[in-house]
């Protein structure tokens, strides 16, 4: 059995809710969506996804008491047609813009059998794989994917100009879980670095570069002025794949919609300063959605879900790897832990959550 990692602290999912629920009410982000914009931060630690959840809670807090992010949007559909729309998120939290517009994906999918928005006007939104589980609750297809600020340099380049830009989608299986696909376009996420960091551990060669454009595994030479790679890497790794997926989101989120795009993305963090140009309103995200019945009879799509799933499961694995999974597998097998076991919490978020705590007045409960 492994020994316990003294950098963690646990905490129920429960508490972690409230709290983050109570932390949003205190900058005036209304009840409903503050338990909405809780909900997309615990999908995070719960599926042990720790880069994306209640990490982020101080850099949303501070933009909020910055006013940099609207507590109170008003969402408006800027245009549409069909079973596509453009919609405005009136720089409103991305954990309530984007439920709320997979929302209307959805609603478009059951009208005109798929669904495709866009979204300008909005910040970060969390973990892209929340939203096309939204739509498996609803025996639909679903896709998201989103724009960020930027941190990865192009195939070949040594200055950052895309962000992690993720994407995901989900399909539904039919006694089978669902396959669930959530990667970022980069090499590795800005929050897995962030990670190694706190650990105080190396990071594998092909992840990042240094601020002169060298590679390294060290991640503070990534974070003081380095970069991420693309997905892939270098030309040996055939990182001109990643890069070209990173650009394939950031037309899809930010040209399409009206958003800031590339290098002009709007900083998440506040230490970064807002940017100095602007080309677009706020980032961007996409989301899509689809009805199987369009395609072909719902339940045998599901069964040859399973099937799909069955083969895969029952690959030989290569020699020391223990079993083939399927897409979702770690984030589920890590949600039947977390939710047993409780949230580990690594004591340098916990700082950043009592520094939440004093100013606000509202009390950390780790049960």
């Amino acid at each position: 059995m492994p020994a316990p990692d003294i950098q963690t602290i646990i905490f129920t999912a429960e508490s972690l809710r409230q709290f983050t629920t109570a932390v949003f009410e205190h900058f005036n982000v209304p009840h409903e969506d503050a338990v909405l914009a809780a909900d997309v931060l615990a999908y995070s630690d719960e599926h042990g996804i720790d880069s994306h959840g209640i990490a982020r809670l101080k850099t949303y807090c501070d933009l909020l008491k910055a006013g940099r992010i609207n507590p109170k949007p008003t969402i408006s559909v800027v245009r549409a047609k069909g079973s596509v729309a453009t919609i405005d998120g009136d720089n409103g939290l991305g954990l309530v813009v984007g439920p709320k517009c997979m929302e209307l994906a959805m609603q478009k999918a059951k009208e005109h059998g798929s669904g495709w928005i866009g979204v300008c006007n909005t910040n970060h939104y969390g973990a892209a794989g929340y939203y096309p589980v939204m739509a498996l609750k609803e025996d639909l297809i679903g896709l998201s994917m989103t724009n960020t600020t930027a941190g990865v340099v192009p195939f070949n380049g040594a200055e950052k100009m895309l962000g992690t830009n993720p994407i995901a989608i989900a399909f539904p299986g039919l006694r089978e879980p669902p396959v669930l696909i959530d990667f970022a376009s980069s090499a590795v996420s800005y929050g897995k670095v962030e990670i190694a960091r706190r650990k105080g551990e190396m990071i594998p060669e092909g992840w990042c570069i240094d601020k002169d454009g060298y590679s390294t595994n060290d991640p503070a030479e990534m974070i003081e002025g380095g970069a991420l790679l693309p997905l892939g890497g270098d030309k040996d790794g055939s990182g001109h794949k990643g890069y070209c997926l990173a650009s394939m989101v950031d037309i899809l989120t930010a040209v399409l919609s009206g958003a800031n795009w590339g290098p002009f993305a709007v900083p998440f963090a506040i230490h970064f300063g807002p940017s100095n140009k602007q080309v677009g309103k706020g980032i961007g995200h996409f989301f899509g959605a689809w009805d199987i019945e369009g395609f072909r009879d719902k339940e045998e799509f599901k069964r040859n879900i399973d099937e799909w799933i069955h083969t895969m499961r029952s690959t030989k694995p290569q020699p020391g790897k223990e079993k083939v999974l399927i897409p979702g597998d770690p984030e589920r097998e890590a949600y039947q832990i977390r939710m047993k076991e409780g949230i580990p919490v690594n004591k340098e978020v916990i700082a950043s959550l009592e520094e939440i705590a004093t100013v606000t007045g509202i009390d950390l409960r780790r049960e």
